[in-house]
């Protein structure tokens, strides 16, 4: 198994009959109130590189973006200059969060021909950018809420991101890396719109069904939801699709849409290869995780279902790192709090020695800590 097959759980794909083969993730495209202090916060706190850049100085009076990078995870944090932009009014309502799940495609055109013959909407059609690296092919797909799927061809391309932008480094050296790779990114969805939207990954994308969750997997003593998890051929691009299910109180997605106003990106989950090493960095940096109470590693089950792993489970006690097996191994994960001044969008760490799944064993205790958070916030 190669590195990375062992950070984010790929399998043997066969991508000569994927009807919409995708290469891997390309970047998350955010927009943020303020790019410059974001881009710094994530090269300072999660050791991020800065890459490359666009501006009023490259000759985009509209918006800055900084292109961030670390390992094979690729950001580009884009804030309004013109006060006039459209981001102003995506900003207004959303707050900071995910606009672009950009995907890296073999055949930008057969991707989009095959969206449109299922009904998906193109928002921007195929078209080149080129500049003295090279071309870039690429498109645009619709999908939840504000959010959309840009499509990219970069095989002829050698620039530092896309034409428009000029390369870029920090003058202060940047933090230790901390994460490897995107291992998924999760979606909140309305209610009664999750299959809707698994639909929509599997009749145009041909996405396959990886997991399922509902019932008592899922709920807590006060609230509820639903999850499926679609991926691509290959599992290198996963999507977890959750949506609120009737409770005694409001769930976290229920908050989540109340406050991103509609449907987005809730949470992404970054993988890396020593979970313990970056808890430790992370909350040098002032990053903050959810508490784990002592009960959940002192619950005998708990230990007998999980085993032998690489971690002791009081190291993992000491920093409240949750742990999980399922029939191919075993998963370490963490979850910070909400990054932004609305309780919108978080981080997962992962670490994964096999386990192709997500810590269902792990869903009621992270879902009690959500809704001991979402209580102090009185949004319970």
């Amino acid at each position: 198994m190669t590195i990375e097959q062992q950070l984010v759980g790929l399998i043997e794909h066969d991508d000569s009959v994927d009807p919409f083969p995708v290469i891997g993730w390309d970047a998350l495209v955010w927009v943020v109130g303020n790019a410059t202090q974001s881009a710094h916060f994530l090269q300072s706190a999660f050791g991020m590189r800065l890459e490359a850049y666009a501006g009023p100085e490259t000759g985009d009076r509209d918006h800055k973006s900084f292109v961030l990078r670390s390992g094979g995870a690729r950001f580009v944090i884009t804030g309004a200059v013109d006060p006039d932009s459209p981001l102003v009014a995506h900003h207004d309502r959303h707050g900071d969060g995910v606009v672009d799940i950009a995907l890296e495609v073999a055949d930008v055109d057969r991707c989009v021909a095959r969206a449109r013959a299922h009904g998906a909407i193109i928002l921007t059609e195929p078209h080149d950018e080129t500049d003295e690296f090279g071309t870039v092919r690429s498109a645009a797909l619709a999908t939840y809420g504000d959010t959309r799927h840009s499509l990219i061809d970069r095989s002829a391309y050698a620039g530092p991101y896309l034409p428009g932008y000029v390369a870029r480094t920090c003058a202060r050296e940047p933090g230790k890396r901390v994460f490897q790779a995107i291992d998924h990114v999760v979606g909140n969805v309305e209610l009664g719109m999750m299959d809707r939207w698994v639909d929509f990954y599997r009749g145009v994308m041909g996405f396959t069904n990886m997991a399922e969750f509902v019932g008592d997997d899922i709920a807590t003593e006060y609230s509820a939801l639903m999850s499926k998890v679609v991926a691509n051929g290959n599992h290198r691009v996963k999507f977890p699709l959750n949506e609120p299910a009737l409770g005694r109180k409001r769930s976290q997605i229920d908050e989540y849409l109340e406050f991103y106003r509609g449907p987005g990106v809730q949470h992404i989950a970054l993988a890396t290869g020593d979970i313990v090493e970056t808890v430790d960095a992370l909350r040098a940096e002032g990053i903050e995780f959810l508490a784990t109470p002592d009960t959940y590693y002192e619950d005998p089950e708990l230990r007998a279902r999980i085993g032998a792993v690489r971690v002791p489970v009081d190291e993992l006690q000491r920093r409240g790192i949750l742990v999980d097996r399922d029939e191919d191994g075993y998963l370490l994960q963490i979850f910070t709090r909400p990054l932004t001044d609305r309780p919108t969008v978080f981080f997962e760490l992962i670490e994964r020695h096999g386990s192709l799944g997500f810590g269902k064993g792990n869903f009621k205790a992270l879902f009690q800590a959500i809704e001991r958070e979402q209580d102090a916030r009185g949004n319970l």
